[in-house]
């Protein structure tokens, strides 16, 4: 099968005829139909976010048809639509017990540790497969399962609760999927920092009252919308010092910041100022959890969460396409998000 891979850090990722994935007794082959395009994919090629063994198959947004069963499995069947959690774990672990399992002492993330989706096939454990409504386009069941569930995830981190005030800083991928979330969250306000002019026009279309970091600073302009109060969430979808800094520094009293944004990079706060006087949080997120995923599948397919204007390109399964994507992420020209249907 067809397959592009990540053959070497720091260099453009390469199509590979390799075979197809075996499965054991309880694992599904999926034909993949769509994957999505994340930008965590672009850190994994610049090294910023390091990966298993290489050469590796990326893509950990993907959605399909299951093709064949293992002997063992009966949640799902050949010719289901599915979506997968890239998370594979062992099940049995103390994180994986207590509802953690993107803790998992042995866990594997599909397109960073394992062989992913930017193939013809990808091979997984059943429980991973999860039943793609018929709402649903493949191109959204693959996005839904990174950027849309790790919003999703951040957001029950911060505890949103009715009436309070939350600000994304950063409306890409996982940034539209967030004001949504939150708004169905029941948050009063929602904010979208960003400095592409095109996004924070889809932000706004959502409902978000847009705030251009191009204009001035963001952490003086959030404090104006809010009577000078701050907001109550602040969520980092960026991953820059600068973007995680204005997230605690736009806080009210008892705010809370919660960073998802990958760097590798430290960020700077004056603890004085900035939590002591407001007892304020700054709360990491990482991943999502499986058990989250039936409760953000019916939210889409009761359309609480509206993920077709999210997409803004498609391109096949090819090396130069997607290396092409890649390298405008790096840049912060990539659209919304970019999936790639088969």
């Amino acid at each position: 099968m067809k397959a592009v891979r990540l053959v070497k850090i720091g260099q453009p990722l390469q199509m590979q005829e390799v075979p197809r994935p075996p499965i054991g007794q309880q694992d599904v082959l999926v034909r993949v139909k769509a994957a999505g395009i994340c930008h965590s994919d672009a850190h994994y090629r610049a090294g910023v976010s390091p990966v298993r063994s290489l050469p590796l198959t990326l893509g950990h947004e993907v959605a399909g048809v299951v093709e064949e069963t293992g002997s063992q499995v009966d949640n799902v069947k050949p010719g289901d639509r599915v979506c997968l959690h890239y998370m594979v774990t062992c099940g049995d672990c103390y994180y994986c017990s207590t509802g953690n399992e993107q803790f998992c002492t042995s866990g594997a993330m599909i397109g960073k540790h394992r062989d992913g989706g930017y193939a013809e096939y990808v091979s997984v454990p059943s429980r991973n497969g999860f039943p793609l409504p018929d709402e649903l386009s493949f191109e959204e069941g693959a996005v839904l399962m990174c950027s849309s569930a790790t919003s999703f995830h951040a957001l029950r981190k911060a505890e949103v609760k009715p009436e309070e005030t939350v600000v994304i800083f950063g409306v890409g991928g996982l940034g539209m999927s967030a004001i949504q979330l939150a708004r169905a969250f029941g948050a009063l306000d929602v904010y979208a920092v960003d400095v592409d002019e095109k996004k924070l026009e889809v932000a706004e279309g959502f409902g978000a009252v847009p705030v251009d970091a191009r204009a001035g600073d963001p952490v003086e302009e959030l404090r104006r919308l809010t009577g000078g109060k701050g907001v109550d969430v602040a969520l980092e979808l960026v991953g820059l010092p600068l973007t995680m800094r204005q997230a605690v520094q736009s806080l009210a009293i008892f705010g809370r910041a919660v960073i998802a944004g990958i760097t590798d990079r430290t960020f700077e706060i004056a603890p004085y100022p900035d939590l002591l006087m407001k007892e304020a949080q700054v709360i990491g997120a990482s991943d999502h959890l499986a058990q989250e995923l039936p409760l953000l599948l019916e939210m889409v397919r009761r359309q609480l969460l509206d993920l077709s204007p999210v997409i803004t390109a498609t391109i096949p399964l090819d090396a130069e396409a997607i290396n092409e994507v890649l390298d405008r992420l790096e840049r912060g020209e990539a659209g919304v998000r970019t999936a790639i249907l088969r």
